[in-house]
């Protein structure tokens, strides 16, 4: 009975967590995206926003030559500022009576294979993001579009919220969320998405994924990917793991080749180390299992994101959904998934080992 009872209890604070998700747009996000999108970044410079694109080359593209641009350049070309640590930057920054600060802990922005900002004089960047803001008079022109994101937000929530379940994150993974979800629309980022957190003093650890905004070409309505969103949050489960040194020590040497068998196709998508590789291979396997598990995998999503996954690399999925599978049908054995990490290294290095062989008997 005390088991039943807990159950419920779990279920009802999964339930009133998915409800208090609150689906949002950033300033600070747009500020960072719209800053890079002019410098040149490729991976924020898609023009899939209809005539929100228009109006952001139009008000923007005088200030080419601003300070703060050149520098978002130099950054890019000397320390690979560029997607999520972009990102990463937007939620660490506050704006309060027109002026941009630094929040939360400063050396978040320093750790991790991801962030990039180590070597950065954050100081002398917010300085020069600073006089960005005031000089495009960015708050103008994001209060004029204020009903275009409200709209973008409020389509979000009809279409996605419903097929989107917190409380199989910790039912799949064993574990409690590692901190409260955000979702951010990023009006400027296209096809692109992002997973990053924060931490600030005396606050819940956050967790953010930021997606991408694009219209169907066909029907100029916003078009959204279920599996998309589902992938962004996944990371807050699987990347941890990869932390653990136990875990890293187990998965290097078949991360390592992983990487290189796959190096060209992971680089052009900023995927330029191993550990990012094994967090990815994991992450899109797991969101094959959230699909199937939820009623959402149709023959064309299946199609859709098969073909993604192939093209972008990731062959050796098909082996890592099925050993996800075998996880997810052994609970009784494995509590968490961090209890089955060994088990993943031994698919992964029996997928290499396997493929190996292929080749060697083909050369026979």
């Amino acid at each position: 009975m005390k088991k039943i009872i807990l159950s419920i209890i779990l279920a009802l604070a999964a339930i009133t967590a998915t409800a208090q998700i609150k689906v949002e747009v950033s300033e600070t996000v747009e500020l960072m995206s719209i800053l890079a999108r002019t410098a040149g970044y490729p991976e924020y410079s898609m023009d899939l926003a209809g005539q929100y694109t228009k109006d952001t080359e139009a008000w923007f593209t005088p200030y080419k030559q601003h300070a703060a641009v050149v520098l978002a350049q130099e950054l890019r070309n000397k320390y690979g500022i560029g997607y999520e640590r972009v990102m990463n930057m937007a939620v660490h920054l506050n704006i309060e009576k027109g002026k941009l600060t630094l929040i939360g802990n400063r050396a978040e922005l320093n750790n991790g294979v991801y962030d990039g900002w180590k070597n950065v004089d954050v100081d002398d960047f917010v300085n020069k993001l600073n006089q960005f803001y005031k000089d495009t008079r960015f708050h103008k022109f994001f209060e004029q579009h204020r009903a275009f994101y409200d709209e973008g937000v409020k389509n979000f929530e009809t279409e996605m919220m419903p097929k989107f379940h917190q409380e199989w994150y910790t039912r799949f993974y064993g574990t409690e969320a590692p901190g409260q979800f955000h979702i951010i629309i990023n009006f400027t980022y296209g096809r692109h998405n992002n997973g990053v957190n924060r931490q600030l003093p005396s606050q819940p650890f956050e967790v953010f994924a930021i997606l991408g905004y694009q219209l169907n070409p066909t029907t100029a309505q916003p078009q959204w990917f279920t599996d998309v969103l589902v992938h962004e949050f996944n990371h807050s489960f699987v990347n941890p793991l990869l932390d653990n040194a136990t875990n890293a020590a187990l998965i290097e040497k078949v991360g390592q080749r992983l990487y290189m068998w796959s190096q060209p196709k992971m680089n052009n998508q900023a995927y330029n180390d191993w550990h990012i590789v094994i967090n990815e291979s994991i992450v899109r396997a797991a969101v094959f299992i959230y699909m199937i598990d939820n009623g959402l995998m149709s023959k064309q999503t299946f199609n859709e994101m098969f073909n993604e996954t192939w093209r972008n690399g990731f062959r050796w999925t098909p082996e890592l959904v099925n050993s996800l599978r075998y996880y997810a049908n052994n609970r009784d054995k494995y509590k968490t998934l961090n209890d089955y990490y060994p088990e993943i290294v031994k698919c992964l290095d029996q997928y290499i080992n396997t493929e190996a062989t292929r080749m060697q008997n083909a050369l026979k």
